[in-house]
């Protein structure tokens, strides 16, 4: 009788348990030394385990690396080339490690990715020709390991197959750096990252940095029990403008209506966030608890840092939560002028609106 063939393990589910509480949720997650328990005694804390808790519960600060758009036309891609190179005021670095300075050298970027771009037969009317990446570091961090960690992170992900330049920006209080790469590959694919791409560009431009001696962390928002996602930067313009954005138009309309009709509306994916951010953090302090048991003070230290980590997450609030929280704590005056303003004005302009949001 012939037996079964092993039923595929997923992935996933190989992970250490504390890799749970640091890993962004994706279809093909990747291993990281962190993720890779000691064959020895699978529970037990690693050496680069104990090295993220350690730079998690003391806040070391989180990169940024963001896509901030793709080019889609030849125009486009210049204009694009202009900007970041503030029309030649600003140097550039290429691939292969040239720089290019003043506006000849801006013109030359231009007009070699411009010939590239016609020699790209196979490019959809609506497909790019480049992906438009910023690596940032909070206010204060060294500008010059930021560029060279950047420098670093391009050859590693990129530099085998795809054209790029990239240009720090230093006019702003958070030192970055613009990073343009070319869609199509020298291996004829193009360049289309998905979110698991994202997270490992992220952990890999925080180990750049530590590397060369800035604490950086590349962690989901969840690690630090922050639950909402940050609000996209159209819908901060509308904000500054003075202008209720549909998002917060159409929340502050559901949330209303429940608290009119007296009833509150069952929505299983708070319950979901909730149950992952106790599992979060009993995760946290199964570790303490852990580190408190091995008799070592630097080991207690570090419980006790991890639990006061855990006592300072903020309070699981989903926008529909801060929204009753706000209406909850308006006077009556106030409110009835709250609803009142949001049923006159469809689009959500009025004043009193825009006082109570």
């Amino acid at each position: 009788m012939s037996r079964r063939p092993p039923r595929p393990t997923d992935l996933a589910s190989e992970l250490p348990p504390i890799s749970y509480v640091w890993e962004t949720p994706n279809r093909r997650p990747r291993r990281a030394e962190w993720d890779v328990p000691d064959p020895a005694a699978p529970g037990r804390l690693t050496p680069a385990m104990r090295a993220k808790l350690e730079r998690i519960v003391r806040r070391a600060p989180e990169v940024m690396v963001k896509i901030t758009g793709r080019t889609k036309g030849v125009a486009h891609l210049k204009s694009h080339l202009a900007y970041i190179t503030r029309n030649g005021e600003l140097d550039g670095e290429t691939e292969q490690g040239a720089t290019l300075a003043g506006r000849s050298g801006l013109k030359d970027l231009q007009q070699r990715w411009e010939d590239d771009a016609g020699l790209d037969d196979k490019r959809r009317r609506d497909g790019s020709l480049s992906v438009n990446i910023i690596l940032s570091m909070p206010a204060g961090t060294d500008a010059v390991a930021v560029k060279d960690s950047a420098r670093a992170f391009a050859i590693e992900t990129f530099g085998y197959n795809h054209d790029y330049v990239f240009v720090q920006h230093l006019d702003d209080k958070h030192p970055h750096v613009h990073l343009t790469v070319r869609s199509l590959g020298h291996d004829g694919k193009r360049l289309n990252p998905r979110k698991a791409d994202l997270q490992a560009w992220r952990e890999r431009f925080a180990g750049e940095l530590r590397l060369r001696g800035i604490a950086a962390e590349a962690t989901p928002r969840r690690t630090r029990g922050r639950v909402r996602k940050a609000d996209r930067g159209a819908v901060l313009a509308m904000r500054k403008r003075k202008i209720t954005p549909d998002v917060d138009r159409l929340a502050r309309k559901e949330v209303l209506s429940e608290v009119r009709g007296g009833r509150a509306a069952k929505h299983p994916w708070d319950e979901q966030i909730k149950s992952r951010q106790d599992a979060i953090r009993r995760r946290y302090l199964g570790y303490a608890a852990e580190l408190q048991r091995s008799g070592v003070a630097a080991d207690h230290a570090l419980a006790r840092q991890i639990r006061q980590f855990v006592d300072d997450m903020p309070a699981v609030e989903t926008r529909r939560h801060a929204l009753k929280n706000e209406l909850a704590q308006l006077t009556p005056g106030r409110r009835r002028s709250s609803e009142q303003g949001l049923d006159a004005d469809p689009r959500g302009h009025k004043e009193d609106d825009e006082r109570t949001r």
